[in-house]
């Protein structure tokens, strides 16, 4: 499966362990240049250092000359990690605990498709906007703006014509769109590894973006907000990329019309989004991630990329420490075996698609300092449920570890591997509870989950 001129989807993971996933270690990731839109042209360079970085591609060809400003942060992000690792301490033990995965384009040839850098931001929508000016202009303008809207979808899709931030399944609609190989890939990638938390990059607004960015009645819709079981955790998340960030934390939109409290926003409450990278990632992927837009200027002078990354630096490093954050651990079966597929879960926050252990019975739950209850399930055996106390352990570069251990479970019975639908499955939570107050909603989405993985 490749690209037009069977080029590359590149990721380059740095840490002690690049090759492999090491049991206890977190595997954390960066995307940038999901859209076309997104940049400027400047020549790749890559990094190499033989000890803590490992360069694979997810799709065989050759690699894309061009550049945008997320991949120009993210480069100089590696060569940062790459020349810091052995120097400063605090980077050291981060790669040294920490798995990090970097893809610097998802799209290169929609990029490539670019032929006049302007720059406009997002508000909600660039399509929106430019609709928006239309209705108010007169007949002079209408050509002009016509050629904009042209232009500006040109740039935005891949090679076959389509926003790959449209293209995933969708927990709340029926996506339509067929899958691309970008896509694909992407979502192979994040079935292969054990991800825990992510951010993929973007340009047209300064503020860093949450999920849900779909929704229905079920997840708060109805009130313009579309909150996931996990809302604070996220806002946590968001909130730590703002305040370290030189000025999103500000909260300035990029016109007078446009502002974010904090520098952060819930998707849904910004705009509605079918078929987004992070809402797939946190219900099918099991991985925390947030949508960072990085400026509001999606073409700025080449002169300004050295300041973009002074800007992003502290908040990038700050940012992969929360993959740290509350408790991980395996479950294992009387002799010591770890069981995958097992279901552990902290009370109170049941997923539509109930998070699983991993193949050698690992667990991540990512939870903000307090006292949880943590629930770990094998199929026809009784859970077990123990009560933790979760402490801020990102500065220590380690999640509170607490496993489990079922001695009735013998190597022979193991959990059957399981996956979870990718259907509408929020959508289907709304047709259940249609007759229901919605004072009880959340205990139709715990019966409607248990009739579903049972």
């Amino acid at each position: 499966m490749c690209l037009r001129y069977g080029r590359d989807l590149w990721v380059l993971v740095l840490g002690k362990f690049p090759t492999h996933h090491k049991i206890g270690i977190p595997e954390f990731k960066y995307v940038a240049n999901m859209h076309g839109d997104e940049g400027l042209r400047r020549p790749y360079i890559m990094v190499k250092s033989p000890t803590i970085l490992h360069p694979r591609p997810l799709l065989s060809g050759e690699l894309c000359l061009l550049q945008t400003v997320g991949r120009e942060i993210l480069l100089h992000l590696i060569d940062f990690l790459v020349n810091s690792y052995g120097r400063d301490p605090v980077i050291t033990r981060l790669l040294n605990n920490t798995r990090i995965h970097i893809m610097p384009t998802m799209n290169p040839d929609g990029f490539e498709a670019t032929k006049v850098p302007d720059c406009y931001y997002t508000r909600g929508s660039n399509f929106r906007v430019l609709q928006e000016k239309k209705e108010n202009s007169t007949h002079r303008d209408l050509f002009q703006l016509e050629n904009s809207i042209t232009l500006l979808n040109e740039k935005r899709y891949n090679r076959n014509g389509e926003d790959l931030n449209r293209n995933f399944p969708d927990a709340f609609e029926n996506n339509s769109a067929s899958i691309q190989p970008e896509t694909q890939a992407v979502m192979d990638w994040i079935k292969n590894e054990t991800f825990v938390l992510s951010a993929n990059l973007h340009g047209g607004a300064l503020v860093a973006s949450y999920t849900f960015d779909n929704g229905n009645p079920v997840t708060g819709s109805l009130k313009g907000y579309s909150r996931s079981p996990d809302d604070d955790v996220f806002i946590h998340l968001a909130k730590t990329y703002s305040s370290n960030h030189a000025s999103m934390y500000k909260g300035t939109g990029c016109d007078n019309r446009q502002t974010f409290p904090d520098g952060i926003t819930n998707g849904y409450s910004w705009y509605q989004l079918e078929g987004g990278m992070q809402d797939y990632n946190y219900v099918w992927g099991q991985c925390f991630e947030i949508t960072l837009e990085l400026s509001c200027c999606k073409y700025p002078p080449a002169d300004q990329l050295e300041k973009f990354w002074r800007d992003n630096q502290v908040a990038l490093i700050e940012y992969i420490k929360q993959v740290h954050l509350g408790v991980k651990g395996q479950v294992t079966d009387k002799n010591g075996n770890p069981i995958p597929n097992a279901i552990v879960e902290a009370k109170g926050r049941p997923h539509v698609c109930p998070y699983r252990t991993n193949e050698q019975g690992e667990y991540f739950l990512l939870l903000l300092p307090g006292t949880y209850v943590i629930n770990a399930t094998v199929p026809g055996f009784k859970s077990m449920l123990k009560t933790v106390e979760i402490p801020d352990n990102t500065g220590n570069f380690s999640a509170l570890k607490q496993d489990f251990s079922f001695p009735e479970v013998s190597d022979q019975i193991r959990s059957r591997v399981t996956s979870c639908p990718k259907t509408p499955l929020y959508q289907e939570l709304t047709w259940a509870s249609a007759a229901v107050k919605p004072t009880i909603h959340i205990l139709v989405l715990m019966t409607v989950m248990l009739v579903i993985f049972k």
